[in-house]
């Protein structure tokens, strides 16, 4: 099980294991009077007395752990020759995906929303990484999300799931899926159920669109992993950046693909009007999930300081906010 996580005023010099020791108690304290005062007794998580089935441990994605993250960015010839482009500089898709490999890939596919609208990730990129992913020998490969509006018309209207189905993949969702019991460790998280397929992959892609959002302002990767959990969400709302940052710790994917192809620049995160939609063009490919969304947030004219969750994602030592430092342009 992960550590607990510090929240945004903890020392960026203490240990993950002391501010276990220093905070956590306090912390759970304060959320279990929280929790109770809202009236959110009723939510999955730490704020509800757990059945007697064992949470699990989330597993860990990544190729390489101990390898420093990197990102590379591709623009101005459509999303499928700029993920093409993206992935050569980080060594090809052969480098991520392996013959037998059970593939699971979270776009944000939340909305019945068409691709113009930019509230979903862009249709023709999943359909690509879905492609290359058979290509390079994956076994299976499942295209995935807990959606806001009606499954069914969410997958359809945004087109993810035509692309998904003629490049050779599967769709699921809450309503075709089961779901495991993981423990996402954390101050807010918690225990949560999880999309099946999600546990059970050998590699994990994240593909978040780059967009505006009411609560959190930003939204690209990190928020993207709400999509994963299945329960009422209201608690983690009240503490987003906490609960950004630690799903972020809680789901360590193999890649994470960031979809500026749109950028929904006001109106998030269900977008609706064409005139807040910017074509940007864009496609990033990273293995440090922190670096992409600080990327991302400079598209929608976003430091680091003013999405909190970022500084938290950093302390947890999920990657760099100086996304320039460890970013290739191609």
């Amino acid at each position: 099980m992960k550590d607990s996580h510090p929240n945004l005023d903890a020392s960026p010099t203490l240990g993950r294991r002391d501010l276990l020791k220093t905070w956590g108690p306090a912390a759970l304290a304060g959320a279990a009077i929280t929790a109770l005062g809202a009236g959110l007794s009723g939510r999955p998580g730490r704020h509800q007395r757990v059945d007697s089935t064992a949470a699990l441990t989330p597993p860990d994605w990544r190729i390489d752990p101990s390898s420093p993250g990197r990102v590379a960015i591709a623009g101005g010839e459509g999303p499928r020759a700029n993920l093409a482009r993206a992935l050569a500089a980080m060594g090809g898709i052969e480098g991520f995906i392996s013959s037998g490999d059970r593939v699971a890939i979270k776009p944000n596919c939340a909305w019945d929303r068409s691709a113009a609208q930019a509230a979903n990730t862009d249709p023709d990129l999943v359909g690509e990484l879905v492609r290359l992913s058979l290509a390079a020998g994956a076994a299976s490969v499942v295209v995935l999300d807990n959606t806001c509006h009606d499954p069914a018309r969410a997958f359809a209207r945004s087109g993810i799931a035509e692309a998904t189905r003629t490049a050779g993949g599967t769709v699921n969702h809450q309503k075709s899926t089961g779901t495991v019991k993981l423990d996402l460790g954390g101050a807010v998280l918690g225990e949560w159920e999880v999309l099946q397929p999600i546990f059970e992959a050998d590699k994990l892609i994240n593909v978040p669109v780059v967009k505006h959002h009411s609560l959190s302002r930003g939204t690209m990767g990190m928020k993207n992993w709400m999509g994963a959990i299945i329960g009422s969400r209201p608690g983690l709302h009240q503490r987003i950046n906490q609960a950004c940052a630690e799903l972020g710790d809680a789901f360590r994917p193999t890649l994470t693909v960031i979809d500026a192809t749109r950028v929904l620049t006001g109106g998030g995160p269900t977008g609706g009007s064409l005139d807040l939609v910017r074509a940007d063009d864009l496609v990033a490919v990273a293995t440090d999930p922190v670096a992409a969304d600080t990327w991302g947030a400079t598209l929608l004219d976003f430091g680091p300081a003013e999405l909190p969750y970022l500084a938290i994602a950093e302390r947890l030592g999920l990657g760099t906010t100086d996304w320039q430092s460890v970013t290739t342009k191609v």
